[in-house]
């Protein structure tokens, strides 16, 4: 499984580690991913989402699963997220 968030799109990052002596070795930023369950109302059921706390924040800032799915751009989503949200507009 890709360490990707499903709502945001946010994926590793490539840069350096930069020691004292100005030294640059490999690194991976990774992002800040959590396995979360969202209670959809729309759908009735829950939905389990590996997210970012950023878009976790996203989520609680537009009022739910539901209503973040319905103003997002597709692109961003993963595969899974944008199955959801085709669920969520036949369903209204």
């Amino acid at each position: 499984m890709p360490k990707k968030c499903e709502l945001t799109g946010k994926s590793p990052l490539k840069g350096h580690t930069v020691s004292h002596s100005n030294n640059k070795t490999k690194r991976k930023f990774l992002p800040n991913l959590k396995k979360v369950t969202f209670k959809s109302l729309i759908l009735k059921r829950n939905i389990k989402l590996k997210v970012t706390n950023a878009a976790l924040r996203s989520v609680d800032y537009k009022g739910g699963i539901d209503s973040y799915l319905k103003n997002v751009k597709s692109f961003k989503l993963s595969a899974r997220a944008k199955k959801l949200k085709k669920k969520i507009f036949l369903k209204i």
